[in-house]
């Protein structure tokens, strides 16, 4: 009965029921229990979402979004509870606007960034990303993810690069947040020179933030703006290899304190020889000869003078390095500078980076400051000794994030799926109360991390409800996941 009713709204091709299928939608490589949805429901415009929405509040429906192709790992479009319908939006694929002048985009939920970037080059514009996401990564699921893109010059808010966005609440009431949400339509606003850039709406409600990082508890996103970067006329790189990640901390405040640089991170051995490998022999003979930990920078020219420009930021560089006592090369054992440029510039081609070491994989990322990383890089390897894992099979990302106020930690556990899950498991949960204990902040709660974070912030968990109950009263938007 319920399958007829949205058969009458999208259409009998798009909605799927196949038990394979249903099987593909009920799981992902993360340690949430497997529930299997009802079926899988494929919208092709806003008006269907909020049908769909509306139908789902009349029968008391879970909704489970999701945006992104496989592979999926943090368990937030896996559903949550029994009988749910999972909404792929993957059909939703328009580019609906590019203006290179404001340096902006507007997108459906189901472009990657593989189908962006040819689109933003033709304008001379380039997407900012995270690093080497996947080919099949939703450019608007990494956005609410708020995924931390590489260029912390350019990252002045923790939502950024998300402007605004068009949104179906939990309510069925279809929104605009920001300044897209009027007066007037979204082509009435073009026709007089707005352009959608603005997050902040009328009287200055940020309704943007209730949806960023929500995991799709509050709304689902139809279309959203965000900020561009102009393409590089030219574009120099630079490797600073360094035995411990102490004075690579030093370093990468110095460029952050002048906005100096273009892409700007740390990573250890084992992340960067994921990276350049195809293989899980060449990562290993890779993993050999790199560096334990690499800074990675680079200097991008644009604008009236953008030989000077990459001249000038480089020279100053190589004089913040030399006083670490660091030097910056553009070759280092195992790796090249402008080999790993050109691995930043796109989506990274499958099989997926962090699944070729060993098939399997688990993410624990949080915030910090750049001062104290080095303390939870140092308590890795002691916890995996006592769970049974091998420390030299987790690689380190560090990002800093606004302006290098903060920084993005993320720990990258590789392991067998077939003789390594329990162990991963056990470790995912340890870290995730030892990471917290010690001042971590899981500002995106999945799974194992879910618990530690709300149990610190009780104020918080209070709030969310609140407003869960404001925004989706009758609970049907991903059910299970956060707070809800």
């Amino acid at each position: 009965m319920a399958e007829k009713e949205l058969v009458k709204i999208i259409g009998s091709s798009n909605v799927l029921d196949r038990p394979e299928t249903l099987h593909n939608y009920s799981r992902d490589s993360s340690f949430v229990p497997q529930k299997q949805p009802r079926c899988v429901v494929r919208p092709g415009n806003a008006e269907e979402v909020q049908a769909i929405v509306k139908w789902a509040n009349e029968t008391g429906t879970p909704l489970v979004p999701v945006s992104s192709g496989a592979p999926h790992s943090r368990g937030d479009t896996v559903p949550g509870v029994d009988g749910a319908v999972v909404v792929d939006l993957s059909r939703m694929k328009k580019i609906i606007r590019i203006d290179s002048r404001n340096k902006l985009a507007m997108v459906e939920p189901g472009v990657t960034y593989g189908e962006l970037q040819p689109e933003l080059e033709k304008k001379g514009l380039g997407a900012y990303m995270p690093l080497a996401p996947r080919s099949t990564k939703s450019v608007i699921g990494s956005l609410l993810e708020r995924e931390p893109i590489t260029m912390p010059s350019h990252h002045w808010d923790s939502a950024d690069p998300l402007l605004c966005a068009e949104v179906v609440f939990g309510t069925g009431d279809r929104f605009r947040t920001g300044e897209a949400s009027g007066p007037d339509t979204v082509e009435e606003q073009w026709e007089l020179g707005r352009v959608q850039m603005n997050p902040f709406g009328h009287s200055h409600v940020d309704f943007q933030r209730l949806l960023s990082g929500a995991q799709g508890t509050i709304g689902i996103v139809t279309w959203a703006t965000l900020k561009c970067c102009y393409l590089s006329k030219l574009s120099r790189v630079l490797l600073v290899p360094s035995d411990s990640i102490e004075p690579l901390i030093d370093l990468i405040y110095k460029p952050l304190k002048f906005r100096l640089g273009g892409r700007l991170f740390i990573l250890n051995g084992l992340n960067l020889a994921c990276l350049l490998g195809g293989s899980p022999r060449e990562i290993q003979e890779f993993n050999k000869v790199l560096p334990k930990w690499t800074l990675f920078i680079s200097f991008e020219g644009y604008g009236v003078l953008p030989g000077e420009k990459v001249a000038y930021e480089e020279a100053d560089f190589k004089a913040m390095a030399e006083s670490c006592g660091l030097k910056s090369e553009v070759v280092i054992p195992g790796a090249n500078a402008e080999e790993v440029a050109k691995i930043l510039t796109k989506p990274y081609p499958e099989p997926y980076w962090k699944t070729r070491l060993k098939g399997g994989f688990q993410d624990i990322f949080f915030l910090t400051t750049l001062d104290k990383t080095p303390d939870f890089v140092a308590a890795m390897p002691d916890l995996s000794q006592r769970h049974d894992y091998p420390a030299g099979d987790i690689g380190v990302y560090v990002q800093p994030i606004v302006q290098g106020t903060s920084c993005h930690c993320e720990f990258n556990l590789y392991y067998d799926p077939a003789k390594e899950s329990e162990a991963v498991k056990q470790l995912v949960s340890a870290a995730s109360e030892e990471i917290a204990g010690m001042g971590g902040f899981f500002s995106r709660p999945y799974g194992a991390w879910k618990d530690p974070a709300y149990q610190r912030a009780a104020g918080t968990l209070t709030m969310q409800r609140k407003i869960k109950e404001i925004f989706d009263p009758n609970g049907i938007l991903n059910p299970g996941k956060l707070c809800f």
